[in-house]
């Protein structure tokens, strides 16, 4: 049976560094080999239509024949570029210590191309802006959250500057999807040794949303250091400034659940999550 995968998503943007360093990272706590994927989108531009109307019928076959060449000279030059990107990638994670490495480019739609390879997938690690997105500092890249819905892999949203974490941070909420996320992390090597944060949040005045006790329990038979917290307020407010008084330098999502810690992930919060973290989150679904 073949080993599954790291795959790791490679464009021209800075975050391809950070995605390097955090899948070697992974690779060593996972004992898994690295896939280093680099997706060529179909052109959003493509040369066709009827231009009679705009140019004269005498120059139309030439222009258009033009148009073809400078099309074709820029899918060959794209398709260069991208080899140059996984060549450098997988140099940059051997020279980290990555002993089994390979390298995929693949034509097509990232989301499809990352569901065909779901099944030999064990890890996804992507950046959290893509080239088109890289200057704007409050966005994401347009096809992070479509991946976020469409996989059911654990995925690594690697932020530039990526650091090997020492401790970690479980948003709980006592849902079905935050009880799988504990069992995820307390069953894989990824996050051995590092301290856990099992963090909940209520609204004023309210009863806590759900016992810690069985999630603690769990995390504790698996060797790891729980400190558990109870906050209160605005969900998004309050994990991160317990993440800042507590240097911690990972946040753990179960990407769906069933309170309000669901409704704050599910949509448009999900986006402001991922764009506002200082740190590399990791989501589990």
């Amino acid at each position: 049976m073949q080993m599954k995968t790291i795959t790791s998503c490679i464009d021209g943007s800075a975050a391809s560094a950070a995605v390097c360093d955090a899948s070697v990272w992974a690779s060593r706590n996972l004992g898994a080999p690295i896939r280093l994927l680099h997706v060529l989108e179909k052109s959003e531009s493509p040369v066709g239509g009827d231009l009679s109307g705009a140019i004269g019928l005498g120059s139309r076959e030439h222009l258009l024949d033009a148009l073809a060449g400078l099309d074709e000279e820029r899918g060959r030059l794209a398709l260069e570029h991208g080899k140059h990107l996984l060549e450098a990638a997988r140099e940059r994670a051997e020279k980290s210590g990555a002993e089994n490495t390979s390298t995929m480019q693949r034509h097509g739609n990232l989301v499809e191309t990352l569901q065909e390879l779901e099944s030999g997938t064990r890890l996804l690690v992507i950046g959290r802006q893509g080239e088109a997105h890289e200057n704007s500092a409050r966005s994401i890249g347009s096809n992070l959250e479509n991946i976020v819905r469409a996989l059911h892999v654990p995925i690594f949203v690697a932020l530039p500057g990526f650091m090997k974490p020492s401790s970690f941070m479980i948003a709980w909420d006592g849902s079905r999807t935050a009880e799988k996320a504990v069992r995820m992390v307390a069953g894989s090597p990824l996050l051995k040794g590092l301290a856990c944060h099992l963090v909940t949040v209520r609204a004023s005045g309210k009863s806590p949303e759900a016992d810690t006790g069985a999630a603690r329990a769990q995390l504790d038979s698996a060797g790891f250091d729980v400190t558990v917290a109870e906050l209160q307020g605005g969900v998004q407010e309050s994990l991160e400034e317990y993440r800042k008084q507590n240097g911690i330098g990972l946040t753990v999502m179960g990407a769906y659940g069933h309170s309000r810690i669901r409704r704050f992930f599910v949509g448009s919060n999900t986006t402001r999550m991922i764009t506002e973290s200082t740190v590399p989150l990791l989501l589990l679904r």
